[in-house]
Order: structure tokens, then sequence, then C-alpha cells
């Protein structure tokens, strides 16, 4: 019975409107069209008006929205050519050149004796701090090639070459890093393995 009573009340006879990206809504005929919108030239009760808005409002998309995403399928934007100029060198390339500034990662605290435990388990994180954000990997250490004896890890002092094994770009490389624990920083480079396997 209530339902039936606000029905009643509701005695308003409305437009539908639409805008500039082919919206639509509803609004009372007596008042003017708000800015932005034009009559859509459909006129009657609440109920008509949305009825009619149904039917003809079939894709929700804003029309810049549906003509962009139409452009994108009739003239997709062609892949950059691999190796292309704007590419610039591979990250593995870049840090195969020369020195670079790294840092060592550890967490949750960063300490010489940190550094010692994350050797001897045979796994450390170095950080290559001149990339794009950074760029931090994680070393298998090869314990043979990395040298620990101008190191004191208890007082925090000396250096140590830390080698280890990774992939970084589905390329094999090794990293060589030559760490001052006084800091646990120092510089580092990549080597590419496969290269000097064939060389």
């Amino acid at each position: 019975m209530s339902l039936q009573h606000s029905e009643d009340e509701d005695k308003t006879i409305y437009k539908v409107v639409v805008n500039h990206e082919e919206q639509y809504s509803i609004w009372p005929e007596y008042k003017q069209t708000p800015l932005g919108w034009n009559d859509e030239g459909k006129v009657g009760t609440k109920a008509e008006c949305l009825a009619y808005i149904k039917e003809v409002w079939t894709d929700m998309r804003p029309l810049s929205l549906r003509k962009k995403m139409e452009e994108m399928a009739r003239n997709p934007p062609p892949p950059p050519a691999p190796g292309s100029a704007s590419d610039g060198p591979s990250l593995v390339d870049s840090l195969s050149v020369g020195d670079h500034p790294v840092i060592v990662s550890l967490r949750p605290e960063l300490s010489a004796k940190g550094f010692k435990q994350a050797i001897d388990s045979g796994y450390v994180r170095i950080k290559f701090t001149d990339t794009s954000g950074g760029t931090e990997l994680g070393i298998r250490v090869d314990k043979d090639a990395s040298d620990l004896v101008e190191a004191n890890f208890d007082d925090g002092t000396g250096q140590v070459r830390v080698v280890g094994n990774l992939s970084l770009d589905y390329t094999k490389v090794r990293c060589v890093a030559n760490i001052d624990l006084k800091t646990l920083d120092g510089v580092g480079h990549l080597e590419k393995l496969e290269e000097a396997a064939t060389a």
C-alpha cells in the first residue's frame, strides 16, 4: 500500500536529457535544462523516462572513451622494435661496463656482522644505486672466488670482495662487488657468464 502511495505522490513529468558524452539522465520537465545537457525529446513519468533510457543507453562508456577505443582498435600502436635506439642498452649491458656504486642490502639491520652471516649462508643482496630506482640483486656467493682476507667483521673494518652468480633479464651473470665494511658500500659490476664460457 505504501509503495502505491509513494507512486501517487510523484506526479512530476520528466524529460530525458543527454550530454555531450552521450550520457543520459532525467530532469523535471518544468525546469530549465541544465547547462551541458540537451533535451532528448522523450517526456513522461519517471518510470517511462527510465524505461526509455534503459532501451537507448546500451553502452555506458562516455563517447570520448568509445571513440578512443575504436581508434585504438583500428590503428593499434606498433610494438617497440627489439633493440631499437630508444630502448638504450639493457640493464645487464649497462652494469657490465665499468664499476658502479653499490650498497649491501640487509634486513632488518645493516651491520658488518649481518653481512658476514649473509655471506656464510651463501646468499647476499647487493643494490646498484645508480640505476633507475636502484637495482637490488640476490647473489649466490661463490666462496672460492670471493676474498674475505682483509675483512674484520667484528670491528667492521677492511674490504670484502664478494663474487656470486645470478640470472638477470634471462641472462646468466656473475656479480663482482668490492665492499668497504665500515660503510657497507663500494663498487661493483656484472660479467656475462655465457660470453665468458664461449670466449
